[in-house]
């Protein structure tokens, strides 16, 4: 049997959201080895200020932290919660934040892009202004969902064209030629357009990649409809998958690293439609690891373990510059399942439960 020994590893892009069931999801994160995270801010209201309490339109990353660290958050070594840049977002607010400590990161939503993202405001009216200059002056990170906002049937999503690839190709560029020293995570990136640009890009910009988005295509999604893989971005085509891949596996890689985009949601197939989010706590090492062998790497190998490592790991804390976790966890090459449980605001499926997925590795 296959043992992995890795250093506990850091979750940089997951949602906590907010309510009863937070607890449980900070205790799903723990429980798969994970040492710290990022916690999205797109809760209703949005975390869009830096200190104060909350108000009826807007949290503070100040009181969101304090609610996550009541929740047991606390026992993370590292908790990171972005600003969500909206109208009221001003540079003086990045310089004040940044100042405090309390501000690492911001988060750019496309307007009406995916889940609690109508505050979002269209990146043309980003690029160039003062809000990315403070950001690139305080070495604050910019954290974009990267997929252009209004469009409709095939220029948002076609065989030729995606809202991903326009982005990669059109927009993204536009804001390295005007904001050459922004630190960018491109976040969840799901097409061979996405991969192409972070490779090409200078060595302050990395990206995420989801489980979801290794494992599976749109083949999957639509086959029976199986709603539970319903993100966004949404899964792709197999040439954007192993785009992918590739990218992880590369020897020596440094650009890619763990974001599982992981998203609650206590009911999935709403009466406005399917709610974008697959819920990976608990299990998201395994489906890496899974993911990872699938694309040919062999995990018994040092070559294997020294791509996964990297990619789990080290690449992340090593772009948001700070030491990775010096404690351990163990990854076996052993069955396990994930169990769907009824919590406080409604029970939460986990994906390889939706998806009918046996996983071939457990937390030891």
């Amino acid at each position: 049997m296959t043992t992995l020994t890795l250093p506990r590893w850091y979750d940089l892009h997951t949602h906590f959201r907010q309510g009863a069931n937070v607890a449980e999801y900070i205790a799903d994160h723990l429980a798969m080895g994970c040492a710290g995270a990022l916690a999205m801010p797109n809760t209703k209201p949005p975390v869009s200020a830096i200190v104060g309490p909350k108000t009826e339109s807007s949290w503070s990353i100040e009181a969101y932290r304090e609610d996550l660290l009541e929740a047991g958050a606390d026992a993370f070594d590292r908790l990171i919660v972005p600003l969500y840049l909206t109208r009221d977002t001003t540079p003086e607010m990045i310089a004040q934040g940044a100042a405090s400590g309390l501000l690492e990161a911001c988060k750019y939503y496309p307007p009406h892009g995916t889940t609690n993202s109508e505050h979002g405001v269209p990146m043309g009216e980003w690029i160039g202004g003062g809000v990315f200059r403070a950001m690139e002056e305080h070495g604050v990170v910019l954290c974009i969902h990267g997929e252009q906002h209004a469009l409709t049937g095939s220029a948002y999503f076609d065989e030729n064209q995606t809202a991903e690839s326009v982005f990669y190709t059109e927009v993204l560029p536009r804001i390295l030629e005007a904001h050459p020293r922004l630190r960018i995570v491109c976040e969840h990136i799901t097409t061979q357009e996405a991969v192409d640009f972070v490779e090409a890009a200078p060595s302050h910009v990395g990206a995420t990649i989801t489980p979801q988005h290794l494992l599976y295509t749109v083949g999957h999604l639509i086959q029976g409809l199986r709603y539970h893989l319903y993100c966004l971005p949404v899964v792709k085509f197999e040439t954007d998958r192993a785009a992918l891949r590739d990218a992880v596996r590369k020897v020596g890689q440094s650009k890619f690293f763990a974001g599982t985009d992981s998203a609650p949601h206590t009911t999935k197939a709403t009466e406005c439609g399917c709610a974008a989010g697959c819920y990976t706590g608990g299990c998201a090492p395994q489906l890496y690891a899974m993911a990872f062998e699938e694309a040919g790497a062999d995990l018994s190998s040092s070559e294997g373990q020294d791509a996964f490592q990297r990619f789990l790991c080290s690449n992340g804390p090593a772009f948001y510059e700070f030491t990775p976790s010096s404690e351990t966890f163990l990854l076996e090459k052993s069955p396990s399942r994930t169990e769907s449980r009824d919590l406080p605001e409604g029970p939460v499926v986990a994906l390889p439960e939706g998806m009918d997925l046996e996983l071939t590795w457990s937390i030891g």
